[in-house]
């Protein structure tokens, strides 16, 4: 049974002499799963057991509990439904954010679920990520207070709802969002992706595309305020050498920054007011559990709307415990032309260097790494310029994915000055999608 946010699974042997020959083969050889090495060890737990059997169609329970890996793209009930309804027809889904993204989805009899289990386990809903990992849920019936984008009672369609006409408009999926955008302008879906026949409903009436929204400018600078759940709270930060500035430089690869606060009542811990509740989504999906100065992280959602300043006081470094970059050039969404040049990546071992003049070398950056007392990289690669650049960019490996984190958020926008410069260049990184060079 896997547990995915904790990166964990339960694995229940036939007998205990198995049990017993894996632990101890894993004590004396690493064992290595998709290049992290995994640790064995005995569970409280006497057996794995779960609320029925997909192919009992006596057992089981009409509730499924979704669990959305790299969700790069918004989850709402629309997606959800347009997912899961031509497989079985739906009456209730409720959406939470905690250490992750999940969901509960209701349907109208336990062989519904089961079917809907057994076509949607480990697919992907857009391509290469929002990975669906179900497994039953405990509760039996959903209770569903109002109808918004993150719970949907369908036998009950005016439930506490906005004024959004009548019937369910299923083929407006996102279309809400006016931040959503192509590379033409704002308003307009991303690409249409075929449904698979195997997650088609028989005879019923199905939609044949699904739309999916590329990344999103913060809606906070076209629309003014935030959405709920545009904060995210991070413990376990280094209390000597993190700071504001170094969390911005972190977490604006995920979105825009608005605010961060350290809080003094729990050291290591800050909030940060970000431009959207997908930009915390993304950001809890990629940063939580990552290690960074020797600590790991726990990146949750705030029960905060908004981060306020109050109780300001200095950090261990003598800089302030609260910052606004709220109008900061440094961050990333602030339109959609500038957001779509995003890639979101998580966390790797290879960083993506833009935007420094042509005269800086590796040994530049090797000296920078000194100054600033982070590990050097291994390899360096510079792109060729173009006859007319200003700038260069290229590529830095490091040894592992935690040297790479620490150099990105330590030297994340250094100003780099040019002898006879008027005005210094501000180094840009991020995580690129080459895992080695």
């Amino acid at each position: 049974m896997m547990m995915p946010f904790k990166r964990q699974a339960l694995v229940e042997f036939e007998n205990v002499e198995s049990a017993k020959k894996c632990v101890t083969f894993a004590a004396d050889e690493p064992v290595y799963i998709a290049g992290q090495q995994a640790f064995f060890n005995y569970s409280t737990s006497k057996r794995i057991t779960r609320p029925g059997n997909t192919d009992d169609p006596s057992g089981g329970n009409k509730v499924l509990l979704l669990s959305i890996q790299n969700p790069l793209y918004p989850i709402t009930v629309d997606v959800l439904y347009t997912v899961c309804n031509p497989v079985g027809k739906v009456q209730r889904i409720v959406i939470f954010k905690r250490n992750g993204i999940q969901a509960m989805v209701e349907f109208e009899s336990v062989f519904c679920a089961q079917k809907a289990k057994a076509a949607l386990n480990g697919a992907d809903i857009y391509a290469g990520c929002c990975t669906l990992k179900i497994e039953y849920a405990r509760p039996t019936r959903l209770n569903v207070i109002r109808n918004d984008n993150d719970s949907w009672d369908y036998t009950k369609p005016y439930l506490g709802r906005r004024d959004r006409g009548k019937g369910r408009q299923r083929q407006a999926i996102l279309g809400e969002h006016p931040s959503s955008f192509r590379h033409d302008g704002y308003g307009s879906h991303g690409p249409l992706l075929p449904l698979p026949s195997r997650y088609r409903m028989g005879s019923r009436d199905t939609p044949e595309l699904v739309a999916y929204p590329l990344p999103q400018a913060s809606s906070s600078y076209m629309h003014g305020g935030n959405p709920s759940g545009s904060v995210v709270m991070v413990s376990g930060l280094h209390q000597l050498k993190m700071n504001c500035s170094r969390v911005f430089n972190l977490f604006c690869l995920y979105g825009n920054i608005e605010k961060v606060k350290f809080m003094k009542t729990i050291p290591g811990t800050a909030l940060v007011e970000m431009g959207d509740e997908y930009a915390v989504e993304r950001a809890v999906t990629h940063l939580n559990n990552v290690k960074l100065f020797g600590k790991r992280l726990n990146v949750c959602v705030s029960k905060q709307h908004s981060v306020v300043p109050s109780q300001i006081f200095e950090l261990e470094d003598g800089t302030s415990s609260y910052k606004d970059f709220a109008m900061s050039k440094n961050n990333r969404f602030t339109s959609a032309g500038q957001a779509s040049k995003n890639i979101i990546q998580p966390p790797s071992c290879v960083l993506h260097y833009y935007n420094v003049p042509l005269c800086v070398t590796e040994e530049t950056f090797v000296k920078l790494c000194e100054d600033h007392e982070v590990l050097s990289f291994i390899k360096y690669k510079v792109f060729d310029p173009k006859p007319s650049a200003k700038t260069l960019s290229g590529l830095l490996e490091w040894e592992c994915k935690t040297d790479a984190v620490e150099a990105l958020t330590v030297l994340n926008h250094y100003q780099i000055r040019v002898p006879n410069g008027s005005n210094p260049y501000t180094l840009k990184l991020c995580f690129s999608t080459s895992s080695h060079l």
